[in-house]
């Protein structure tokens, strides 16, 4: 856990940096508010432009909307990461639905009863673990479940993407917004 005061405050529209705030508007639009994380993000606009932009790729991919909200959250389990496994948690429960035991799963580091969505799990988290350095078994065991090559690359886009908010939470902890409380 970190140990680190909150050296960075989360920024609002009127308060960021001129090159964050178009950014910081539509995330207030999308989100219907400014998550803190996103706010601290702003006090960096390269860092903001940089992780939305890695956000919108990885949206573009072939995983599905749960398969990649799966990958971020169980990347931020393995980092540790209370903000940002609170809000994924949140979003695979409110609003893609996902029952809450597979959720627990993630976040409790069992194993999940679809064999499929187990390997994505189990792959990101080594991906995490082991700094990239992945157990040939896990790669035949994530093919074997039906996934692609190619998505190897995407789960790595992902915690590429988890890593920036992550460990941005580490050097900065930042308040937890009331719409993830219930995951906190």
């Amino acid at each position: 856990m970190s140990t680190q005061t909150n050296l960075f405050a989360p920024l609002g529209v009127e308060t960021a940096p001129e090159k964050s705030r178009p950014l910081l508007e539509k995330i207030q639009k999308s989100f219907k508010f400014i998550p803190n994380l996103f706010g601290v993000f702003a006090n960096s606009p390269v860092l903001l432009e940089g992780y939305l932009g890695l956000d919108g790729a990885f949206e573009k991919g072939s995983l599905s909307a749960v398969e990649r909200s799966i990958v971020l959250l169980a990347a931020s389990v393995e980092n540790s990461c209370k903000y940002c496994t609170a809000a994924h948690s949140t979003v695979l429960k409110a609003f893609l639905h996902v029952p809450s035991e597979v959720v627990s799963a993630v976040r409790s580091n069992l194993p999940l009863p679809d064999p499929k969505l187990n390997s994505l799990v189990v792959l990101t988290r080594e991906i995490v673990s082991k700094r990239g350095h992945v157990e040939a078994q896990t790669i035949e065991n994530f093919l074997a479940a039906g996934y692609r090559k190619d998505q190897i690359l995407e789960v790595l886009m992902g915690v590429a993407l988890k890593t920036m908010s992550n460990y941005l939470d580490h050097i900065s902890p930042t308040e937890l917004d009331p719409a993830f409380w219930s995951e906190g």
